[in-house]
């Protein structure tokens, strides 16, 4: 699916690792979170794909991705497209740190400014650890 997105698809794809290891090509497809280097576009055919472009719909930073700026949790950007599709996703459904990291390499920011982040959107202040 990465190499040819589902009709109707954004155009923003991430190609990291190919293996589905790394986490940078997250979107959603029927709501849920997956690696688009291990969907087939045949697979994702009539099924709703949703890229990192998809959960900012109106245009307005979602907020995952103010979350994200606010406590310095991007740099380099490679893997913040899966990462902002993955924190949406958690923010609008529940889900844990431990949900959204899962599958997802950073290997910039050392993941305090993530963590934060995603503190920031489940209302968690993190103060007891």
């Amino acid at each position: 699916m990465v190499q040819q997105p589902a009709r109707g698809a954004r155009a923003a794809r991430v190609v990291g690792c190919g293996t589905g290891d790394c986490g940078a090509c997250v979107v959603l497809l029927d709501g849920d979170p997956v690696c688009s280097c291990l969907v087939l576009a045949v697979q994702a055919d009539g099924r709703e794909v949703s890229t990192v472009e998809g959960v900012a719909a109106s245009g307005d930073l979602t907020r995952a991705q103010r979350a994200l700026i606010e406590e310095h949790g991007l740099q380099r950007g490679f893997c913040t497209p899966g990462l902002v599709v993955r924190m949406a996703h958690a923010a609008d459904r529940g889900g844990s740190e431990e949900d959204v990291l899962a599958g997802h390499l950073c290997r910039c920011t050392g993941y305090g400014g993530i963590r934060a982040a995603l503190r920031g959107i489940s209302g968690d202040s993190g103060t007891d650890r």
